[in-house]
């Protein structure tokens, strides 16, 4: 099968001027990264902070540029030429659902917006594609009238998943998605995007420190440390047989976590 998504030694560097001692410019680089992913996979990126995990995020749907290296998405490499094809086929879900939405407009709005700018589709074909999505999410038609502070932070995170999802996309890249709901919001919306991934058999891209979660909807997984990937894997391999040390504390801390909860 062909990868739907294919990334060949993507590299960033990342220069901020900062007075100190030693008046010197911080660094931070990203890469080599490659990843591999096919349609109906889902590939977890795992790390602590400041590892480059949101960074990739941003680089893989256009909102940073790589100083080398390559994203292809079926074999077609994404270039300035073609980016629209990457706003189309590649899109993200924001860490921060509340702030992401804007609150002077319409849920309606919001969602009509990458519409309008993306297709030719005319008002009435707009708004049936956006009740259609809103009633995908688990939302109801009647929520393109309402406003970001009408809304709980699960239906938030419905709204932007929305929103994600109203072109039709290839590839959803999320950036840690649950990170704000309470755990029973938190098994809705894993498991709504779980079935709409195998209806659609979209790729998923999760950035996630929460390791139950990655094991539970994950098919492969990376390990990032200081813009490195240190180790990959299938998912089950990762965490049965983890090679790297960085890797083996990550697994071990997550394990004593469920002995705490299971006592």
């Amino acid at each position: 099968m062909t990868d739907l998504i294919h990334v060949e030694d993507l590299r960033f560097v990342n220069k901020k001027d900062s007075f100190n001692f030693f008046n010197k410019t911080k660094q931070f680089e990203l890469g080599p990264i490659n990843i591999d992913l096919k349609a109906g996979e889902t590939l977890a990126i795992i790390g602590a902070n400041g590892s480059g995990k949101s960074l990739l995020a941003k680089l893989l749907v256009g909102l940073e540029k790589p100083d080398s290296g390559q994203i292809y998405l079926h074999g077609e490499a994404l270039t300035k030429s073609n980016q629209r094809q990457r706003c189309l086929n590649i899109r993200m879900i924001f860490q921060n659902s509340n702030e992401s939405l804007n609150p002077g407009i319409t849920l309606g709005s919001i969602l009509d917006e990458p519409l309008r700018l993306n297709t030719t589709m005319s008002m009435l074909e707009r708004a049936a594609k956006i009740e259609q999505t809103l009633v995908k999410v688990g939302l109801m038609p009647e929520h393109q009238f309402f406003y970001r502070h009408m809304l709980s932070d699960g239906q938030r995170q419905r709204v932007a998943l929305a929103r994600a999802l109203i072109l039709n996309p290839q590839v959803l890249v999320a950036d840690e998605p649950f990170a704000a709901l309470d755990p029973s919001v938190r098994s809705q919306i894993v498991n709504l995007l779980m079935n709409i991934q195998r209806e659609l058999g979209l790729g998923f891209i999760f950035i996630s420190h929460n390791l139950g979660i990655v094991r539970h909807i994950s098919d492969k997984i990376i390990v990032m440390r200081h813009g490195k990937v240190i180790e990959a894997g299938r998912t089950e391999v990762i965490f049965n047989w983890p090679k790297e040390e960085y890797t083996k504390k990550l697994v071990h801390a997550h394990q004593a976590l469920i002995n705490r909860q299971n006592t």
